[in-house]
């Protein structure tokens, strides 16, 4: 199985992640939308990607015409966001433990100082390949 190139949409920003067939996170981050048609072209050529996982949010049935007009041959799956906004706030805070005063706070009662985006893009890629390893395995 290929890499897979995880997008959470959304209005102003998107979450971006590429992640290989065993789940190992090799890019993250979060862009601008408007950069997006853009980014996923460059990841697909350095990553040989050809599977985009796109969450069912916000803004995802335009970016799933966008994108596929301008990469016929990149197949979209589209895979649901629930929970995923909580996960990713989880996530975060294991990758970037509170610094400072914030440390003496329960994680569950804070926000992250950043967006997450890019934290749900690979819940998302990450649901998509424990999907395809269970089909392959059942």
């Amino acid at each position: 199985m290929e890499q897979v190139i995880g997008v959470d949409p959304g209005r102003d920003k998107c979450g971006v992640a590429v992640l290989a067939a065993d789940c190992t996170v090799l890019l993250q981050q979060v862009i601008k939308t408007a950069d997006l048609l853009e980014k996923i072209g460059l990841l697909m050529e350095k990553y040989e990607a050809v599977t985009l996982v796109l969450g069912n949010g916000t803004t995802s049935e335009s970016v799933q015409k966008s994108v596929g007009e301008r990469y016929p041959r990149l197949r979209v799956k589209v895979v649901d966001e629930y929970y995923t906004t909580q996960l990713a706030r989880q996530e975060y805070w294991q990758a970037k433990p509170p610094q400072g005063w914030r440390r003496l706070l329960p994680v569950s009662m804070q926000v992250p100082p950043e967006p997450v985006d890019d934290f749900v893009a690979v819940i998302l890629a990450r649901r998509y390949l424990q999907e395809q390893k269970e089909d392959n395995n059942g």
